[in-house]
């Protein structure tokens, strides 16, 4: 592969993990308010970070221990997200 195919595959494997961090963090911290607050709003953008997280956590969940009221799902997806990341970025530096 030529160096800036190799470049571009990399910067878009990188901003897809990093773009999704970001939807998981914003996801967890709104869950911390989302029972208090009233606002329509905040629970519309609330309802599309679930549904552009949860195709990840829902597997996660369902193979990970019960934790009580902690959901350590978030966690365990963003460590296999950037397992991911890494194993593909070193694979098509390799290949390059």
């Amino acid at each position: 592969m030529t160096d800036w195919i190799v470049t571009f595959l990399v910067r878009v494997i990188h901003g897809l993990a990093t773009a999704f961090f970001w939807l998981l963090l914003i996801r967890v911290i709104m869950s911390w308010f989302v029972q208090g607050n009233y606002n329509r709003t905040f629970h519309d953008v609330y309802r599309v970070l679930v549904q552009l997280t949860e195709p990840i956590l829902a597997p996660i969940r369902r193979v990970m221990p019960a934790t009580g009221p902690l959901d350590l799902s978030p966690l365990v997806a963003l460590l296999l997200i950037r397992l991911v990341e890494t194993l593909l970025v070193r694979l098509l530096l390799a290949v390059a």
